[in-house]
C-alpha cells in the first residue's frame, strides 16, 4: 500500500509520476507480472473500495481507479519487459569489469597445469626413481605460494599500502638508472595499467580530484553484490539499506553523482565494447540506486535515537510482551520455524532479546553487524 500511496501523491506530477512509477517497476523486477495477475489485483482492489465505500464509490470512482490501476499494471509490464536486455547488458560487462570471466579461465588453466606438473612429476618418480618429482612438486608449492602472496596485495583506499610503495620507489629507481645509461630517455613499458573495476575506480578517483572522498570506499564495497543482485528487488533494497546505514556515518558532504561520474569512467576504461546501451543501462542502474540511498539519507541518527530510547523504557513486562510477539510473527511469516525452536524457554528468550539488540547494533556498527550475521 505504500506504492499507491507514492503513486497517488504524485499523480498531479507527470515527470514526478513516471519516476516513482519506474522505481517500483524496478523494484517488481523479480516478479512476473502479467495482464491478468493485474487484472485480479485491480479487481481486488476495487472490489475492497466499493466494500468500504459503498454509496459513496460511484461509476465515475469506479472508472478512476481502474484506469489507475490499469496505467500501473502496464508500467510494470512494460519495465520488465523493456529492461531486460539492460539487465543483460549490465551483468556481463560487470563480469568483463570485474574481470571474473577471465580469474575463472586463469583459474581453470592453473588447475590443468598443476595437474600436468603432477603427473609429468609421478612419471618421472615412476621412471627413474629420482627425486625430481619432489623437487618439481616443491617447485609447484613455491610457485602456488608466491602467486597467492601477490594476488592478495591489497591496496589501501585511494594509495597504495606501504610494500607497494616501497616496490614503486624501487623500480622508479631503477628506471631512473636505465634514463642515465640510455641518455635520459624514458621508458613507459612498465607501466601497470589497472585491470580491475576497483583498481581503475581508485585510479580514476584520484585523477578527478575525489581522492579525500572516502565515503566512495563504503559505496565501492557494496557495489559487486548491488550488480550482481539487480534483478532480486529485495536483496537489492536490502543493500541499499545497508549501505545507507554505513554511509551514514560519513562526517561530511556526500554527493552521490560523483561516484557516477567515477563509475562511469571506469567502465569505459574495462568494458572493450563500451556503447550508447552500455552508458544508458549503467546510469538507470545508478540512478534507481541513488534514489533508494536517498530516501534514507539523514534518517538512520533518528532511527537510532529512538530506538535507544524505546529499549531504555522497555520494563521486563515490556520485554516479555515483545519475546512473545516476535516468535508470533516469525512462525505466522515461516511455520517450518517451529520446527527448529524447541529449546527451552530461557534459550528462547535469550534468542528474543539477542535480535531485539542487534536492532540497535545495525545502526551503531553495520559494518561489524553485517558481518556478524553473515
Amino acid at each position: 500500500m505504500n506504492g499507491l500511496n507514492q503513486i497517488i501523491a504524485n499523480l498531479a506530477d507527470p515527470k514526478g509520476l513516471k519516476v516513482v512509477v519506474e522505481t517500483l517497476g524496478f523494484q517488481h523486477l523479480d516478479l512476473e507480472v502479467t495482464i491478468p495477475r493485474v487484472v485480479i489485483f485491480r479487481d481486488a482492489i476495487v472490489d475492497l473500495l466499493a466494500v468500504e465505500l459503498g454509496q459513496r464509490f460511484n461509476s465515475k470512482a469506479r472508472d478512476g481507479w481502474c484506469t489507475f490501476l490499469n496505467y500501473v499494471g502496464g508500467s510494470y509490464i512494460f519495465v520488465r519487459t523493456k529492461f531486460a536486455e539492460r539487465l543483460r547488458i549490465l551483468i556481463t560487462s560487470w563480469n568483463q569489469a570485474s574481470s571474473k570471466a577471465t580469474d575463472q579461465a586463469d583459474g581453470e588453466e592453473g588447475e590443468e597445469a598443476q595437474d600436468g606438473l603432477e603427473g609429468d612429476a609421478d612419471k618421472e618418480q615412476l621412471e627413474d626413481g629420482s627425486g625430481q618429482a619432489d623437487a618439481a612438486y616443491e617447485a609447484a608449492a613455491a610457485e602456488t605460494t608466491s602467486a597467492r602472496k601477490s594476488k592478495t596485495a591489497t591496496f589501501a583506499w585511494f594509495g597504495t599500502t606501504q610494500s607497494a610503495k616501497m616496490a614503486k620507489s624501487k623500480s622508479t629507481v631503477s628506471a631512473g638508472a636505465g634514463d642515465k645509461e640510455h641518455g635520459g630517455t624514458s621508458d613507459f613499458r612498465n607501466t601497470n595499467v589497472p585491470k580491475t573495476f576497483e583498481d581503475m575506480f581508485v585510479f580514476n578517483a584520484a585523477v578527478m580530484g575525489f581522492g579525500g572522498h572516502t565515503w566512495m570506499n563504503e559505496v565501492l564495497a557494496s557495489f559487486d553484490t548491488i550488480v550482481t543482485n539487480v534483478a532480486n528487488s529485495y536483496r537489492l533494497q536490502e543493500e541499499c539499506d545497508v549501505l545507507s546505514l554505513r554511509i551514514a556515518k560519513y562526517k561530511g558532504t556526500i554527493n552521490l553523482p560523483e561516484f557516477k561520474a567515477v563509475m562511469l569512467a571506469s567502465l569505459r576504461s574495462l568494458v572493450k565494447d563500451w556503447g550508447s546501451l552500455h552508458e544508458v543501462s549503467w546510469s538507470w542502474l545508478w540512478e534507481n540506486v541513488e534514489r533508494m540511498i536517498k530516501a534514507l539519507m539523514g534518517k538512520p541518527a533518528a532511527q537510532e535515537q529512538a530506538l535507544s530510547e524505546l529499549f531504555g523504557l522497555m520494563d521486563e513486562h515490556m520485554q516479555g510482551i515483545v519475546r512473545r510477539e516476535v516468535y508470533a510473527k516469525f512462525f505466522a511469516l515461516a511455520p517450518a520455524g517451529q520446527d527448529y525452536f524447541k529449546q527451552s524457554t530461557t534459550r528462547l528468550h535469550f534468542i528474543a532479546d539477542k535480535l531485539v539488540t542487534m536492532t540497535l547494533d545495525i545502526y551503531k556498527d553495520p559494518k561489524r553487524m553485517v558481518e556478524d550475521i553473515s
